[in-house]
C-alpha cells in the first residue's frame, strides 16, 4: 500500500519524530528513548513515516539513522496554506469580537 505525507502527519507521534528529525537525523534508539511507548511501535511509526518519503533510513554500522526529507513534506504545507487566509480573518473577527466584549464590560 502506497501511503501519502498526510497520513504520515495524522498521528501526532509521527509529527513529534518528524519534529525531532527536522532538529537533527537520529538513530531508531534514540528516537524510541524520548518516547513512552514501545520500540515495535516507534518502529511501526518509522516504517509509515519512510513509505511516505517523508524521511530516509541510513545504516551506519549496526545502527539505522533517521533522516527528515522535507521537500515531501511540502504536499501538505501547500494544502494547509492554502486556508491561511481564511483562518487568519475567521481570528481576526473574533478578536475584534472580544474587544468589543471587554469594552463593554469595562464599562459597566
Amino acid at each position: 500500500m502506497r501511503r501519502d505525507v498526510f497520513q504520515a502527519i495524522a498521528d501526532p507521534v509521527r509529527r513529534d519524530i518528524i519534529s525531532l528529525l527536522a532538529e537533527q537525523a537520529l538513530s531508531i534508539n534514540a528516537i524510541a528513548e524520548k518516547f513512552d511507548i514501545s520500540r515495535p511501535a516507534i518502529s511501526k511509526h518509522i516504517k509509515i513515516l519512510e513509505e511516505c518519503g517523508i524521511i530516509s533510513i541510513n545504516k551506519k554500522g549496526r545502527e539505522r539513522y533517521c533522516l527528515i526529507q522535507p521537500k515531501n513534506l511540502v504536499p501538505a504545507f501547500l494544502w494547509i496554506d492554502q486556508y491561511k487566509n481564511l483562518w487568519e480573518e475567521k481570528l481576526d473577527s473574533f478578536e475584534e469580537y472580544l474587544n468589543k466584549l471587554q469594552s463593554k464590560n469595562q464599562r459597566k
